[in-house]
């Protein structure tokens, strides 16, 4: 499931391509075909990501709620160029498209396409906590239930209640980044750890959004600072921990562990994260 930085990567796609101008509005694959009839032609007047939740507003204060889930994909297609011919049909698997005189952007296998009201849009935005790449966002929210939780931080990172955004792959990474062994407590954590961990979330994240990818080592453990090859993962990037199980952690040589934790699989140095 993609993380929060790809989604505010796709709302800023979004806004930057089509944001203030006229759209077709269409659904090939015809579940989302109703709404799109109401839509089709009007203009595309704002973008906003929450977390894993990405939201399409138009006027009249309707949203299209985007939710990827597991097996959802964003295509964008052109500019078109006239000499290049027409634009290519989309295919019957498309459950929304968007459209221009010059480009597209298909969408694919969501868990979620629905067209809200903007009280349903806020009804979401309340039950999600804090997202690091929303500059009002307060994390003192999250803190509160986190200083009184017995679940372990892992965890607590994980839910989207208390933390939106962080997927698996920041999760692990920022407790590494931290020293922060994944089974403590989050009422074991200090206020500032919380602190320095969301901090940190946010500049990583922010780094995700502009890379388009996730890379979490600090400068002197890079392959060039380290001398080591790099990273071969589709997920890109370079880490510390993550899909790296039984390999020799980059600072300590220790062999990097594994474990299954709420059905998403863990991966921490015992070295450099003791409890």
């Amino acid at each position: 499931m993609p993380e929060g930085h790809t989604i505010h990567r796709l709302a800023a796609d979004y806004r930057e391509r089509f944001g203030g101008r006229p759209v077709r509005v269409s659904s090939p694959q015809g579940k989302f075909a109703d709404s799109a009839a109401l839509l089709d032609g009007a203009v595309l007047a704002r973008t906003e990501a929450h977390g894993k939740h990405l939201f399409l507003g138009f006027p009249g204060e309707e949203w299209v709620h985007i939710h990827l889930g597991l097996f959802g994909k964003v295509n964008f297609g052109g500019p078109v160029a006239s000499a290049a011919g027409p634009m290519p049909p989309p295919t019957d698997t498309v459950r929304l498209r968007l459209a221009t005189a010059d480009a597209y952007v298909d969408l694919r296998g969501p868990t979620t396409c629905a067209l809200i009201t903007d009280a349903e849009k806020q009804a979401i935005h309340d039950r999600l906590g804090p997202d690091p790449l929303r500059a009002d966002d307060d994390p003192a929210g999250a803190w509160r239930r986190i200083s009184k939780s017995r679940t372990t931080i892992a965890a607590l990172l994980m839910d989207q209640k208390i933390v939106a955004g962080v997927g698996n792959v920041y999760r692990a990474e920022v407790l590494f980044r931290h020293g922060i062994d994944p089974y403590r407590a989050g009422r074991d954590l200090s206020p500032g750890e919380w602190t320095a961990i969301w901090d940190d979330l946010g500049a990583l994240m922010r780094e995700g959004v502009r890379l388009n990818r996730i890379d979490t080592v600090r400068p002197e453990h890079t392959p060039e600072a380290m001398g080591r090859p790099p990273r071969v993962d589709d997920h890109g990037g370079e880490v510390y921990v993550y899909r790296r199980a039984h390999l020799p952690c980059h600072i300590c040589g220790t062999e990097i562990r594994t474990a299954d934790l709420a059905a998403r699989n863990l991966f921490w140095c015992p070295t450099c994260q003791q409890r």
